[in-house]
């Protein structure tokens, strides 16, 4: 085969690749998985992730530690780590139940959920891209 039929017959497709519960992903264009199997594909280590932002909440609000200082050293744990998982538990209740479930955005990752997000739950889901 000559390299002129090889080129003519290539079909460029955008798309990129994530890594998502330990498998990798294909992420079309506008955001969707490439190759959508049955059921769902939970994200193991986001939902520990958002399990423990809930845990801390929760410890705080019942008395247990009386500051994130006190929180991180009885974790063990950075307290500037412990403040961003903690952002956690302000996440839209829908974005929760999204992740929980494996519907999350395919472009979504642990990262992502990490950095600063607005806290009003309407921009939550278009900062994450649940649009």
């Amino acid at each position: 085969m000559n390299k002129d039929f090889l080129e003519s017959e290539m079909t460029h497709i955008p798309m990129t690749f994530r890594a998502r519960a330990g498998k990798t992903v294909i992420v079309l264009p506008d955001g969707s998985r490439g190759v959508v199997r049955r059921g769902a594909t939970i994200d193991n280590s986001m939902v520990k992730l958002l399990v423990r932002g809930f845990r801390w909440q929760r410890m705080l609000y019942e008395g247990k530690f009386t500051s994130i200082e006190d929180l991180s050293a009885a974790e063990k744990i950075n307290p500037s780590y412990v403040s961003r998982v903690l952002r956690l538990s302000y996440l839209s209740p829908k974005i929760v139940e999204a992740i929980l479930d494996g519907k999350g955005p395919a472009r979504l990752t642990m990262k992502d959920l990490m950095e600063p997000f607005p806290i009003d739950w309407q921009k939550q889901a278009a900062h994450f891209g649940f649009n």
